[in-house]
């Protein structure tokens, strides 16, 4: 039976309880909406943990859109669910009040991995990553916290605000989660049409042709617009950004001679997907 737990205090009890007893609490942040790639994070704490919790809070401080909030899926009975069949300890879903109390004034700011990409297409989407991050790390008291890698800049926001803040939680990201088409799963792939949907996976094909070229000898430039043109003429709107940028820094890189990652960005409808891979 998982436990629902809504008050910060509540869940400090069940915690300290735990810790009493020498168990190492694994967390799952998520927003709801759980599918697989969820629910292979909660296996992966289940497997390197004690005990399990996953957090479901859609962070409004994250979304530069107020209509992207607002269309966020909400099913929370269905993810607990979910949570219990895969014998999660705690679901931890707190209100707005209760994260963001009355007169609350404090934001964590991480410069740097959080400027390109992402930061510059949802200006202070990551301030409110960073925010909720570090105040679920100290709700839940997790010695180990576990991210699907699909957000790969979130990583790496993630993990340096753990380094530069020195706080106690090993960052243990997951592989990406995809369909049998190759499109990586995503709570907002259920807002897209049934056309749509067919369309969707072109975006990690095209990636994927990209980065085979580039590790062929093939320049980024070249490589990565053919992608553009070809991720537009499969029928996407827009592609917000195409970038080959070195894993960890997200600095841009023109060859590959260091750990380098293949990040994008596209509107497909009015659902915006991301992807990434590894060159």
């Amino acid at each position: 039976m998982t436990d629902v737990i809504r008050s910060a205090e509540a869940l400090r009890e069940k915690v300290a309880g735990w810790n009493r007893a020498g168990a190492l609490v694994g967390v799952v942040p998520t927003m709801g909406a759980l599918h697989d790639g969820h629910l292979s994070l909660a296996r992966a704490a289940r497997k390197q943990s004690d005990r399990v919790i996953v957090t479901i809070f859609v962070n409004p401080m994250q979304f530069n859109n107020p209509e992207d909030l607002k269309k966020y899926p909400r099913d929370e009975a269905h993810d607990l669910a979910l949570l219990e069949a895969d014998g999660v300890d705690v679901l931890f879903a707190p209100g707005p009040e209760e994260v963001y109390p009355n007169g609350f004034a404090s934001k964590v700011s991480v410069s740097g991995v959080s400027e390109p990409m992402e930061g510059a297409f949802r200006p202070g989407h990551f301030d409110g990553v960073a925010t909720v991050v570090t105040k679920l790390f100290g709700m839940t008291q997790a010695g180990r916290a576990f991210f699907g890698e699909k957000d790969w800049q979130q990583v790496q926001v993630v993990q340096r605000l753990v380094r530069d803040l020195n706080i106690p939680t090993r960052i243990i990201p997951c592989a990406t989660i995809r369909e049998e088409d190759g499109l990586a799963m995503s709570s907002r792939n259920v807002r897209l049409t049934a056309a749509e949907r067919a369309i969707a996976p072109a975006l990690h094909r095209e990636m994927q042709t990209a980065a085979a070229a580039i590790r062929g000898g093939a320049s980024a430039d070249a490589a990565l617009g053919a992608a553009r043109k070809a991720i537009l003429a499969a029928g996407f709107a827009s592609v917000e950004y195409l970038d080959l940028r070195d894993a960890e820094t997200l600095e841009t890189v023109t060859s590959l001679d260091r750990p380098a990652r293949l990040l994008a960005a596209a509107m497909l409808g009015e659902v915006r997907l991301i992807d990434n891979i590894a060159v």
